[in-house]
C-alpha cells in the first residue's frame, strides 16, 4: 500500500491523523468505515513513523505586528520575565505525572502556536516564526517533599521567571512540584508572544476536558480547528493594505493628534533612565452589593460595567496627577472575527482610550464621554498598536512605554464551569472531577510591563481586581492605598453620579484620621508677648552678658538695650507708633542690630532695604511703603533714591539720638501688630511686601528654642542679608535667650573661607546656609571637622540628598536641620532633622512646627491622600497679615477654605508637596514659574516683565536651566530691534533688578515655541547659548591666562577659551565667585578678594591682577616638578586623607564615569590606551601611605588596571547590580591603586567602560581630561 497516498486521501475526506505518544489518533466529521479502521490498525506502525517524519518539517511564516513588538523587546532584554504568562494550580489527589505530560503534549500537538520558535533572518528581512510539526513538551518534575511553604513559593516563582529562548524554544514549559502523594503544585509557563489571556481560557478549558475524560477513563474528541494563527497573520496583512486599514488609521491619527500627554503618576522612587519590568500585584475584591449597584448604574446610563470602571479609573488618575488629558491603554481580544475564537496565539491588541477631564463635569456627563470613546475605539480596534506607534512616531523615552503608561482591562468568562472561577482568581474554588481534586495555587504575578495595570474580572456575583505595578516605581503600601481610593471613588459615584469629578470622595477614614493627627501641633506659648517684651525680659536676666559682636566691637545686653531705647525715643519723637513703617538701609554692623531693635521698641514696623539693590528697586519700595522715616548710614546717602522720608543716619546723627533717654519706653505694640515687612519678588513685574506680626514671629522663635535649646554658651552667626526673612531668627533668637550674636562683615556671607575663619575665631555654634552656599562651604579646602559648630540650619531652597551626604562626610559631629517656610509666614513652618543614614532619594522638609497646620490640597481644595502631590497650604498663628497695599493679591493668596469640615485661613504657597508615610512632607517643586535659586525667591514673571520693557525686546521668557551642578537663569528673547551683544540687556537689567535676578545668558529666537493652545511651550525651548550673544575671541597669551581659563572652565562647567570672557556673562554668580577665589588660592597661592571678581570680571583683568599680586609677593613661579624632589599632599588632599582616616574605607569620594560602547571593539588597543593614560598622568599612580602618622605620597609602577568582566547571560537588573557593586567598592589610600578601569560585556557588541578613581587624585575636570585623552589614545 502507498501510505503517503493513503494518508493524503484520508486528509481529503476530512480525516485528521496525529501522534499521541505511542498511539495513533484520528478525528473525523463522520464515522470511519470498518475497512478504513482495519487498514489503520494493520499499518499503524508505518503510519506513526510517517507522521513523525513529517513532524520534523517546519513551516516558516512572518510575525504579526504584535509579535514583532514583543520580538523587539525580547532582543533588547532577553533575560526579562516580563512577558512570561504563568498559571498554577494545586492538585490534592494522587497524580500520575505521565497523565499531565500526555495532556500537555496533546494540546501542543493541537495548537501550532505552542510549537513555534522565532529567529532573525540572515538577509536582514526581519524575523520569522517557525512552526514545528512536532515538539516534545518541556516537562520537569521536582521533589518538594522537604521544602517549607516559603521554599516552595520561591522555587515556583523562580521556575516561572526563568527566561525563554525564543529562538531555541520550546515556549511552553511545565513544572510539577510534588510535596506528597496527595499534594502537588502544577505550573505552566508560556511566553506571551504565542499566548494571551483569551488563549488561557481556551488552553485550560481544553485541559480540563482532557483531565476530566482521563479521570473517567473515557475517550474525548476536541472540535476540529479549521484555521491557525498563520491564517490570522495573512488576514491582518491583507486587511491593513486595503480600504479598511486606511479607515482605521485615519481614526487613530485624528484621535491621537496634538502633543500626547505623559502620565506623571507620583512614585515612591525616581524613575530609572531605562524602563524596567520588575513587577508585583495586589488583588482586591468588590462586595456583591457594590458590584450589583454598579451593574444597575451601568444599565441605567446605557453603558457597560467596563465603561463605568474605566471612567472611575481615569478619574482616579486625574485626582492623583491633576492632569486633565489622560491616555489609558486597554487590551482587546483581537478576535473581532469569530473564526479566530478557538485559536491559541498572540491576538491581543491595545486600544488607546483618551479622556478629557477638563471643566470639572459631573461623573454622569464624563461617563457619557467615556461611553462614546469606547464605542469608537471598539469600532477601530483591529489596527495594530505597534504599527500605530511606528506611524505616529511619538517622542521616545527609554524610561517609559510609548503613548500610554497605564492600562485597564475587564475580563468576562469565555467558557463555563470551574475554569471561569479558577482563571478569574477565585481563591476559594475547589474543583472535583472524578478522582482529581484541584484548588488554585496563588502565586504573585510579577509582571511590570507598564507603570500600572488594573485588571478586573466579572464573576457571577461580584468583581475581582488586580493592580499590577512596577516595583522599581511603587511600594506595595502605595498600591494597597490606591485600591482603597478606587473603592472609595466607586462608592461615591454610586451614591451620587451627579457630583462634579472634583467633589467625589477619595480619602479613606484612615487617611483622614492620619492627616488630622499629623496636624495636631497645639502648643501653649504666651500669647501676650512681643519681641520687645521677650528681649527686655532677657536683658533683666543677663544684663552684662555679651549680646552682639561685630569685628572688633561688642555690646552687652545692657548696652544694646540702652542704645536701642535711645533710638526708640528718638523715633517716637518723630511720630513713629504701632504699625508705622520705618525703612532701614544699612550695611551689616552694630548699627543694623540697634536700628532693628530701636524700631520695634518704638512700636514701629521695620522695612529692610538692601544697599546692594538697584536704585530703581529701592525707589519703588520706598514709594510703595510710603515710609515716613528712613534709617541709614552716611556712607550710603549718595546711593539712595530721593524720597519723602525723613532720613536719619545712625552714625553721623547719633550724637542727637544719644541725647534721648536710655530707659525702656512704655509698651508701644501688641502681639497682633506688625513687626516687619519684607519685599519678595512679584510675578507681575513689581515686588510685594509681606507683613508679619509679633504674634507670628514670637511663636516661631519660641518653637525654635524648644526644638534646639540655645544657651548662654551658644554663639549665632548673623550673615543672611536682612532683606530675607531667615535673618529675622538670626537677629532675634539669640537675643531672646541670652546667647551671643556675631554679625558677619558686609559681603562676608558669600565667602566660605572668611566664614570658616570667623567660626573658628568666634566659636560660632549655630549658623544658617542656603543649600547652594552650604555646598561651597563643605567643599572649601580650609574646612576642618574639629570646628566649634554644633548645628547648621538649612532652608531657602531644596536640600539635595547628595549635599546632605557630603555635609556629614565633612562634619560628622555637626547636626544638620532642613527647614521650610515662605516669607508670607513667620520664617519657617516645617522642620526636619537630617540623618547620616538617610536611605531616601530626597531630604524631607519634615513636619509642621508648633501651632502651624499644613494642608496639601488639590486644585479644587480637597486634601490629597498621603503620597499624592498637591499644593502646600499653611494655616495657623504664623501666617502673615497679607501683602502691603495689595488687597486683591492678599485675598487671592490668603483665603478661607473649609478643610475637614472646619474653615481655616490658609496661605497658598504655590509649592508642590506630598505627605510621606511617616508623616513628613516631601517638597516636589513649584506649581508656577516662581523658583528658588541660591536661596533667593524669584518670580520669573518679574524678570520677564522687566526685560520686555527694553525697547529692543519684543517677547521674553526666563527659565531656570539645570543641565549641571550650576543652575542658572537663562533668558530667551525675540527682538523688535536687532542687537549684536547681550551686554546691553544685561547692564540694563542690572540697573533695575538685584544681581541674583539677572539671567546668565540671553538666547535670541525668531519666534518663541507655542503649545497647540497658543501658550509658550517652555519645554520646547532650545538649549541656551550660555556664552551670550557674541563674544570677540582672544586666546590666552601667557601661562597665567591659560591656567585662569582652566580654573574658570572648572568652576563654570563650560569651556572658557577667550581672555575677553566675562565671568558673570558666562554663567557666574556670587557663590561661584567664592569657588573661583578658592581655586585661585590653591592654584596661584594668592588670596584674591571677592570684590576683585566683581570689579574685574574679565579673564585678562583677573590675570593682570594676579601677576601684579604675585610680583608683590615672594611666591615662586610655577615650574615643573623635579624628580629629585619629594612630593607632598596639597591642602585639599590633606583634608581628604584626614577624612579617610576618620571614616575608614568608604566609597563617599569615589568618582565614577561610564561610557556605553557599541560595535566592534579592539580589546588589545583598549588596554594599550589605558596603560598610556597611566604613564601620561602621574596622579593615577599615586597612593598615600602613612609614615609615623603623617600622610606621604608615593608613585607606583605603571600597571594595567583594566579588568574585563563578561556579564552576558545575566539579567539586566543583575548586570546593573554588578556594575554598581564596582562603583561603590572602596579604595585603599595607603596602597592603591586609586584608579580602576572595567570593561563590562553586556551582550554581543555592547559594553560599558567604567572609569573610577578616588577624589584625592582627581576631580570632575580631571575626569573630563582623562576621557578626552583616552579617546585620542584609543
Amino acid at each position: 500500500m502507498d501510505l503517503v497516498k493513503f494518508v493524503a486521501e484520508l486528509s481529503a475526506q476530512g480525516v485528521e491523523l496525529w501522534v499521541d505518544g505511542e498511539r495513533l489518533r484520528y478525528r473525523s466529521g463522520s464515522a470511519l468505515t470498518q475497512t478504513l479502521l482495519d487498514d489503520l490498525k494493520q499499518h499503524k506502525t508505518e503510519i506513526l513513523q510517517l507522521l513523525r517524519d513529517r513532524a520534523m518539517v517546519t513551516k516558516t511564516h512572518p510575525l504579526s505586528h504584535g509579535q514583532q513588538a514583543l520580538w523587539f523587546l525580547y532582543r533588547s532584554t532577553p533575560q526579562s520575565a516580563a512577558y512570561n504568562i504563568a498559571s498554577s494550580l494545586r492538585i490534592l489527589s494522587p497524580m500520575d505525572a505521565p497523565v499531565l505530560r500526555q495532556i500537555l503534549q496533546t494540546l501542543i500537538n493541537r495548537h501550532s502556536s505552542l510549537r513555534t520558535t522565532f529567529r532573525a533572518q540572515d538577509n536582514n528581512d526581519g524575523p520569522v516564526q517557525e512552526i514545528h510539526g512536532y515538539q516534545a513538551v518541556d516537562f520537569r518534575e521536582m521533589d518538594a517533599s522537604g521544602w517549607s511553604s516559603d521554599e516552595l513559593m520561591e522555587q515556583v516563582i523562580s521556575a516561572y521567571k526563568r527566561p525563554f529562548d525564543l529562538q531555541q524554544g520550546p515556549l511552553l514549559r511545565a513544572n510539577l512540584f510534588t510535596r506528597s502523594e496527595r499534594d502537588h503544585v502544577f505550573l505552566v509557563t508560556i511566553h506571551h508572544i504565542v499566548f494571551d489571556v483569551w488563549s488561557m481560557w481556551i488552553f485550560w478549558d481544553e485541559f480540563a476536558q482532557l483531565l476530566s475524560a482521563q479521570g473517567r477513563k473515557e475517550p474525548i474528541s476536541l472540535p476540529v480547528l479549521d484555521l491557525r494563527y498563520s491564517d490570522y497573520i495573512h488576514w491582518q496583512d491583507h486587511m491593513l493594505k486595503g480600504e479598511e486599514g486606511a479607515r482605521l488609521w485615519a481614526y487613530w491619527q485624528k484621535q491621537l493628534a496634538d502633543k500626547l500627554p505623559i502620565l506623571d503618576l507620583p512614585t515612591d522612587r525616581p524613575r530609572l533612565p531605562v524602563q524596567t519590568y520588575n513587577g508585583a500585584s495586589h488583588v482586591f475584591t468588590l462586595t456583591d452589593e457594590l458590584s450589583e449597584r454598579l451593574r444597575r448604574l451601568a444599565k441605567a446610563e446605557g453603558s457597560t460595567p467596563f465603561m463605568v470602571f474605566l471612567a472611575t479609573f481615569q478619574v482616579l488618575l486625574y485626582r492623583y496627577t491633576g492632569q486633565e488629558d489622560i491616555l489609558v491603554g486597554s487590551p482587546t481580544a483581537g478576535r473581532s472575527r469569530p473564526e479566530f475564537s478557538g485559536i491559541v496565539g498572540y491576538f491581543v491588541n491595545m486600544m488607546i482610550l483618551r479622556a478629557d477631564l477638563s471643566g470639572n463635569s459631573t461623573f454622569r456627563a464624563f461617563l457619557k464621554q467615556v461611553r462614546q470613546t469606547v464605542w469608537d475605539a471598539l469600532e477601530h480596534q483591529d489596527y495594530p498598536f505597534p504599527l500605530l506607534v511606528e506611524r505616529l512616531q511619538p517622542k521616545r523615552d527609554a524610561s517609559r512605554s510609548p503613548i500610554f503608561q497605564v492600562s485597564f482591562g475587564l475580563q468576562k468568562a469565555q467558557k463555563h464551569g470551574w475554569v471561569d472561577e479558577w482563571v478569574s482568581g477565585n481563591e476559594d474554588v475547589r474543583i472535583q472531577s472524578g478522582e482529581f481534586e484541584v484548588i488554585p495555587f496563588e502565586m504573585p504575578q510579577q509582571e511590570g510591563q507598564f507603570d500600572l495595570d488594573l485588571e478586573l474580572t466579572d464573576r457571577a456575583k461580584n468583581f475581582t481586581g488586580i493592580f499590577k505595578y512596577n516595583t522599581d516605581l511603587f511600594d506595595e503600601a502605595t498600591i494597597v492605598g490606591m485600591s482603597e481610593h478606587f473603592r472609595i471613588l466607586l462608592e461615591g459615584i454610586l451614591h451620587n453620579p451627579e457630583q462634579p469629578l472634583s467633589r467625589l470622595p477619595l480619602l479613606t477614614e484612615a487617611d483622614q484620621r492620619q492627616l488630622l493627627a499629623w496636624n495636631r501641633t497645639e502648643t501653649k506659648y504666651p500669647k501676650d508677648r512681643t519681641i520687645v517684651d521677650l528681649f527686655d525680659s532677657q536683658v533683666g536676666k543677663t544684663p552684662d552678658n555679651i549680646a552682639v559682636i561685630f569685628e572688633e566691637k561688642q555690646l552687652s545686653y545692657r548696652e544694646l538695650n540702652t542704645r536701642a531705647n535711645r533710638l526708640a525715643h528718638y523715633l517716637i519723637a518723630l511720630g513713629v507708633e504701632a504699625e508705622t513703617l520705618v525703612g532701614i538701609c544699612v550695611e551689616r554692623s552694630l548699627e543694623m542690630v540697634i536700628g532693628l531693635m530701636g524700631i520695634l521698641k518704638a512700636g514701629g514696623v521695620y522695612l529692610p532695604l538692601d544697599p546692594d539693590y538697584p536704585v530703581e528697586r529701592l525707589q519703588f519700595m520706598l514709594e510703595d511703603a510710603k515710609v515716613p522715616v528712613l534709617l541709614t548710614q552716611s556712607s550710603l546717602l549718595e546711593g539712595l533714591p530721593a524720597s519723602d522720608a525723613r532720613t536719619v543716619c545712625l552714625d553721623s546723627d547719633w550724637k542727637a539720638i544719644a541725647d534721648y533717654s536710655g530707659e525702656n519706653p512704655a509698651r508701644r505694640s501688641e502681639p497682633e501688630n506688625l513687626a516687619y515687612v519684607i519685599y519678595t519678588s512679584g510675578s507681575t513685574g513689581v515686588p510685594k511686601g509681606a507683613m508679619n506680626t509679633h504674634e507670628g514671629i514670637c511663636n516661631r522663635l519660641l518653637w525654635m528654642q524648644d526644638a534646639y535649646g540655645l544657651t548662654a554658651a551658644d554663639n549665632i552667626l548673623q550673615k543672611t542679608p536682612f532683606s530675607f526673612d531667615v535673618s529675622v531668627w538670626e537677629f532675634f533668637w539669640p537675643l531672646l535667650v541670652g546667647s551671643r550674636l556675631t554679625v558677619a562683615k558686609p559681603g562676608g556671607h558669600q565667602d566660605a573661607g572668611y566664614l570658616i575663619k570667623l567660626i573658628e575665631q568666634q566659636g560660632i555654634t549655630t549658623l544658617h546656609f542656603v543649600p547652594s552656599m552650604l555646598q561651597a562651604f563643605v567643599q572649601d579646602p580650609t574646612l576642618k571637622s574639629g570646628i566649634p559648630l554644633r548645628r547648621v540650619i538649612c532652608s531657602g531652597e531644596a536640600l539635595p540628598v547628595e549635599l546632605e551626604k557630603r555635609f556629614f562626610a565633612a562634619l560628622p559631629s555637626v547636626a544638620l536641620h532642613n527647614l521650610y517656610g515662605p516669607t508670607e509666614a513667620a520664617v519657617d513652618v516645617t522642620y526636619w532633622t537630617c540623618r547620616q543614614d538617610n536611605p531616601s532619594n530626597s531630604v524631607p522638609i519634615g513636619r509642621p512646627i508648633a501651632n502651624i497646620r499644613i494642608y496639601i490640597l488639590d486644585t479644587h481644595h480637597n486634601p490629597t491622600p498621603p503620597g499624592i502631590p498637591g499644593e502646600l497650604c499653611i494655616a495657623g498663628i504664623g501666617l502673615a497679615r497679607g501683602y502691603l497695599n495689595r488687597p486683591e493679591l492678599t485675598a487671592e493668596k490668603f483665603t478661607e477654605i473649609e478643610v475637614f469640615g472646619k474653615k481655616e485661613r490658609l496661605y497658598k504657597t504655590g509649592d508642590l508637596a506630598r505627605w510621606l508615610p511617616a508623616g513628613n512632607i516631601e517638597y516636589l517643586g513649584r506649581m508656577d514659574h516662581q523658583i528658588k535659586l541660591r536661596g533667593f525667591r524669584i518670580e520669573l514673571g518679574e524678570i520677564e516683565a522687566t526685560l520686555s520693557r527694553h525697547e529692543a525686546v519684543r517677547e521674553a521668557v526666563v527659565i531656570l536651566y539645570q543641565s549641571d551642578d550650576n543652575p542658572r537663569l537663562v533668558a530667551y528673547v525675540t527682538l523688535a530691534i536687532p542687537m549684536d551683544d547681550a551686554s546691553g540687556l544685561r547692564s540694563w537689567l542690572k540697573d533695575r533688578l538685584p544681581e541674583y535676578m539677572v539671567p546668565a545668558s540671553f538666547t535670541v529666537l525668531d519666534e518663541l515655541p507655542l503649545t497647540p493652545n497658543g501658550k509658550i511651550d517652555r519645554k520646547a525651548l532650545p538649549v541656551p547659548e550660555l556664552a551670550g550673544f557674541t563674544e570677540a575671541h582672544e586666546a590666552p597669551r601667557n601661562e597665567t591666562e591659560r591656567l585662569l581659563c582652566n580654573l574658570w572652565s572648572e568652576v563654570l562647567g563650560i569651556e572658557i577659551a577667550s581672555i575677553r570672557s566675562d565671568f558673570f556673562e558666562a554663567g557666574g554668580h556670587s557663590l561661584l565667585a567664592t569657588q573661583l577665589v578658592s581655586r585661585i588660592r590653591e592654584g596661584f597661592g594668592v588670596e584674591m578678594p571677592l570684590q576683585v571678581v566683581f570689579g574685574q570680571p574679565l579673564v585678562r583683568e583677573q590675570a593682570e591682577w594676579l601677576e601684579n599680586a604675585q610680583r608683590g609677593s615672594a611666591l615662586p613661579a610655577i615650574t615643573p616638578f623635579a624628580e629629585s624632589e619629594s612630593m607632598v599632599l596639597s591642602f585639599a588632599q590633606q583634608r581628604l586623607w584626614f577624612l579617610a582616616q576618620l571614616e575608614g574605607q568608604s566609597a563617599t569620594y569615589n568618582m565614577p564615569a561610564a561610557l556605553r560602547l557599541t560595535g566592534w571593539l579592539d580589546e588589545a588597543a583598549l588596554g594599550r590606551a589605558v596603560r598610556a593614560l597611566i604613564q601620561r598622568h602621574d596622579s593615577l599612580r599615586m597612593c598615600f601611605p602613612a609614615i609615623k602618622g603623617e600622610a606621604t605620597v608615593q608613585l607606583g609602577d605603571i600597571c594595567d588596571p583594566l579588568r574585563i568582566v563578561d556579564l552576558d547571560g545575566l539579567s539586566e537588573s543583575k548586570q546593573k547590580r554588578r556594575i554598581i557593586q564596582e562603583i561603590f567598592k572602596p579604595f585603599d589610600l595607603s596602597s592603591g591603586p586609586l584608579f580602576r578601569v572595567y570593561l563590562f560585556g553586556l551582550r554581543e557588541q555592547e559594553w560599558i567602560l567604567l572609569f573610577n578613581m578616588h577624589h584625592i587624585i582627581g576631580d570632575g575636570w580631571s575626569m573630563g581630561v582623562l576621557i578626552r585623552d583616552f579617546s585620542e589614545l584609543y
